[in-house]
């Protein structure tokens, strides 16, 4: 693993680590961009996605509530990733 990769991603951001950037060499980024997520416990969303509520459920105050949760949790994923690759 190079050192300047590793100094680069462990840097805080505004109190939180930064994500680790794309630099071209895929295997190593994705090991580094699992870890990233899992430690941030999106990786599950990455593997599964979240569930979609069937178009004509009705849908208690509740459940909209979680459901715009799962979404959020499915979007700062993809946030990092997009970020990533900039």
């Amino acid at each position: 693993m190079q050192i300047r990769t590793l100094c680069v991603m462990l840097q805080l951001k505004d109190g939180e680590p930064s994500y680790p950037r794309f630099d071209g060499h895929y295997d190593h980024w994705s090991m580094l961009m699992e870890n990233f997520l899992r430690s941030k416990e999106y990786w599950t969303v990455v593997v599964s996605g979240i569930a979609e509520p069937a178009a004509d459920a009705a849908l208690s105050d509740g459940q909209k509530t979680e459901q715009e949760g799962l979404k959020l949790k499915d979007l700062k994923p993809k946030n990092y990733l997009f970020q990533a690759i900039d």
